[in-house]
């Protein structure tokens, strides 16, 4: 998956000035003449068509009314809606810390039936321990300049994971093998990590599967994602959060999931890898 989620924004941007431009065309008017109607420049018209200036809600319903289209206006605003709450700052979303932006997630995890997660170089937040947790979240803060309210994020993690205990919820995991090696912190918090995550998966909801460092790949690893139903997809940067709504590029994603999670290997296999990556903690440890 080689679009950034920047690039991700910018298409649907354009894919809703086409959707646009294609209704100035089918009403007959050039984008001079749907500029004056509307009291804008002509350039302005240009520039939304092409995704270069997003329109305002007030732009659309001007659009539509002047090309004959009314009965398109309210799919056109959610449209835009859609693309203005794809990408959201990190630093809007944690502005006061991170407890809050913890907590909002629940009515979504919680409504969610079948979670498809792909980490590459973490654990998912659902499996961490508090201690695991705790690391990587003040490092975040720190990285990131975010008030330091870790121990509320914390705890406010931890009773999110209840959906992994509770109610109908699926949980389909794929992470690379780096992501059980990766060290946030000292090797008894990463063993006492990896011992829970084996733990977890021994749950019937619960399928684990890890992509050893040395297959032979027929899917690149991507940033990580989250899949909810089939409703919406999930991506985190170190500057932003991206929001996936569109049906096409959706399916794109469950395509690569679906990709990712041929080439893991689970059961027994998975939890050899876990364990030998627990033993080189104590190899480290010793060396």
């Amino acid at each position: 998956m080689s679009s950034s989620p920047s690039s991700n924004v910018q298409q649907a941007r354009q894919a809703l000035g086409q959707r646009l431009r294609d209704i100035r065309v089918e009403a007959g008017l050039s984008a001079r003449t749907l500029g004056r109607l509307m009291g804008r420049h002509p350039s302005k018209v240009s520039r939304i068509e092409h995704g270069v200036t997003p329109p305002s809600a007030a732009d659309i319903r001007a659009w539509c009314g002047h090309c004959g289209a009314t009965d398109q206006v309210d799919d056109m605003v959610a449209s835009l809606r859609a693309v203005e709450g794809m990408y959201v700052e990190l630093r809007r979303l944690t502005r006061t810390g991170m407890r809050h932006h913890q907590k909002s997630r629940v009515p979504l995890y919680e409504r969610t039936r079948l979670f498809r997660i792909y980490e590459p170089g973490a654990i998912p937040g659902l499996f961490q321990t508090p201690n695991y947790a705790r690391t990587l979240l003040g490092r975040i803060m720190a990285f990131n300049g975010i008030p330091d309210d870790r121990e509320e994020a914390v705890a406010a993690r931890m009773d999110r994971q209840r959906v992994v205990h509770s109610g109908e919820h699926r949980f389909a995991v794929i992470l690379e093998e780096w992501a059980l090696r990766c060290r946030i912190g000292s090797a008894e918090m990463m063993a006492g990590q990896l011992g829970h995550l084996i733990n977890v998966a021994s749950f019937p909801s619960v399928s684990l599967g890890i992509i050893p460092a040395n297959i032979d790949r027929t899917m690149w690893s991507s940033p990580g994602f989250w899949i909810f139903d089939e409703d919406r997809v999930e991506i985190e940067t170190p500057s932003a959060e991206l929001t996936i709504t569109q049906p096409r590029e959706i399916a794109v994603y469950a395509r690569t999931f679906a990709e990712l999670s041929s080439m893991a290997v689970y059961g027994a296999a998975a939890r050899s890898l876990i364990t030998a990556a627990i033993n080189d903690l104590g190899a480290d440890e010793d060396g």
